[in-house]
């Protein structure tokens, strides 16, 4: 599978070790290259399109130049949106008590965006899921910052952690997209090149 990209030297530019895992778990090989790139985004621009938006503007850090000529670049953004507000990484434990407050007892939406580029073609996707906590208490809050401490995750937390498995009551759409990239999508993306 995938054997179109033998001709690529793929770089991922993302530090997220899940990220990394689930490329991996793809079945694609891959080097990680990063730079930082600020955050900002035009203020009337509809908050689904955010993590599109930013996943090229990770994109377009990259010169060509300072690529190889047979690269293969995958950036992404991954934004949690609950009553229209972007709840990004936390940052503090105050900061993550107050989203994962924000999100308990409710439906929130995850979207990943994510730009694919070669020297011949720019590909950008965004895919969405929904997700619903339950009830969560304070002190079910208390216990999973001290012990995972999330706060390298949009919104506070990671559906692949303590949290997801005791708090998590429904998802609508992509498990690993809510983990930070939409393997589906990125994989029908992947061939295509």
């Amino acid at each position: 599978m995938l054997s179109n990209l033998k001709k690529y030297h793929i770089i991922l530019a993302s530090k997220s070790p899940r990220r990394q895992e689930l490329l991996r778990g793809m079945g694609v090989g891959f080097e990680v290259m990063t730079k930082e790139t600020p955050e900002d985004y035009p203020a009337h621009l509809p908050l689904d399109e955010v993590p599109k938006y930013l996943s090229l503007q990770k994109s377009l850090a990259f010169k060509d130049e300072e690529l190889p000529i047979d690269f293969l670049l995958i950036t992404s953004d991954t934004v949690v949106i609950c009553e229209g507000e972007i709840l990004g990484k936390p940052k503090d434990r105050e900061d993550a008590a107050r989203m994962l407050q924000m999100l308990s007892g409710k439906t929130h939406h995850v979207v990943t965006g994510v730009t694919v580029r070669s020297a011949e073609r720019t590909e950008s996707f965004a895919v969405r899921s929904n997700v619903t906590f339950a009830d969560l208490e304070q002190d079910e809050i208390d216990y999973y910052i001290e012990h995972c401490r999330p706060f390298d995750k949009a919104g506070a937390y990671g559906i692949q952690e303590w949290i997801g498995y005791v708090g998590i009551s429904g998802l609508e759409g992509s498990f690993y997209n809510v983990m930070g990239l939409p393997t589906r999508k990125l994989y029908q993306c992947l061939k295509s090149f």
